[in-house]
């Protein structure tokens, strides 16, 4: 798993697909930066590698029957794949050619990417606050003028997530002030059923052109970028819509499939750890807080996706 760089293809991948019922273009799926301050609980702490041996349970949810052997009777076996190392050629529409999901990644169990320490106190905790300097200057050029939002009406959000690799890590996300509390609310309740996400970092410069490699899954919320083939702004460049674990959750529109490699998660009756099924705590979560699910789409499929706005 390598770092900088390669974050940029696993990060792209997964902000690229949900808004609006349309894609966005791959040079435009950057996050951008919140801005006003309320903390929900405890202190943000600083980046460094999160490398902390806690176990958790096995995440809530249905699995297949080899799946959930392989869960229970060995623990999660971490996937050795190198994610972003093969880049895919490209289609007319920018995005890679959909490839068969590789072996490895058909039951997708990958150890958890993160920018942040372990957190060092017990449970769950949200912390909700304005854009700092330190977090503007990690963002670069993932938000500039012009987005449709200002960063004074958007909140940077850290909170607790379990991750494939059973351990408690620290996520960042960055949403609209006015809906930072409901999703502080959204990830207590996965944390409490102990569903797994791989990562949630925040994206930066580096991520704004990514070469597609089709295996990102990066769980995030704000990216500064128009819905494909439009002249309004998607959802996400509101601060009102959130991606969770693309590669388990993908978009499907025609013979598009994002991320790329991750047709094997097309079939939703295969239920695998990280998946978002109808009635899950993931949709629930959401739903209780009046966001709807990309899943429930007719036209197409977004399993990734929650909006306030419905697109």
């Amino acid at each position: 798993m390598r770092p900088a760089p390669v974050l940029a293809a696993v990060l792209g991948a997964a902000l690229v697909a949900g808004c609006a019922g349309d894609p966005a273009p791959r040079g435009r799926d950057a996050v951008t930066a919140p801005s006003a301050s309320t903390t929900t609980a405890g202190p943000a702490t600083s980046p460094r590698p999160s490398d902390a041996p806690e176990s958790a349970e096995e995440p809530s949810g249905p699995d297949s029957d080899s799946s959930r052997k392989r869960w229970r009777d060995r623990g999660p076996a971490l996937d050795d794949w190198e994610i972003g190392a093969r880049t895919l050629p490209l289609r007319p529409d920018g995005f890679g050619q959909v490839r068969r999901t590789p072996r490895e990644l058909r039951v997708r169990v990958m150890p958890t990417i993160t920018n942040l320490p372990p957190p060092r106190w017990k449970g769950y905790r949200a912390d909700i606050r304005r854009i700092t300097p330190w977090v503007r200057d990690r963002m670069g050029t993932s938000w500039e003028r012009g987005c449709p939002v200002g960063l004074r009406r958007m909140r940077y959000l850290q909170v607790t997530f379990w991750g494939f690799d059973r351990r408690r890590h620290v996520g960042e996300l960055i949403v609209h002030q006015d809906h930072a509390r409901g999703i502080a609310q959204v990830f207590r309740r996965l944390y409490d059923a102990r569903f797994p996400i791989e990562q949630m970092t925040l994206p930066t410069s580096v991520e704004r052109d990514p070469t597609p490699s089709g295996d990102g899954n990066g769980t995030g919320a704000m990216a500064c970028r128009a819905t494909v083939g439009q002249t309004f702004w998607s959802a996400h460049a509101l601060g009102q819509a959130i991606d969770i674990n693309p590669f388990q959750n993908p978009y499907q529109r025609d013979d598009l499939v994002i991320p790329e490699r991750a047709s094997a998660y097309l079939d939703r009756g295969w239920h695998r750890p990280g998946m978002i099924q109808p009635g899950s705590v993931v949709v629930r979560a959401f739903r209780d807080i009046g966001w709807s699910w990309g899943g429930d789409w007719r036209t197409l499929k977004d399993y990734q996706h929650f909006s306030a706005t419905g697109r």
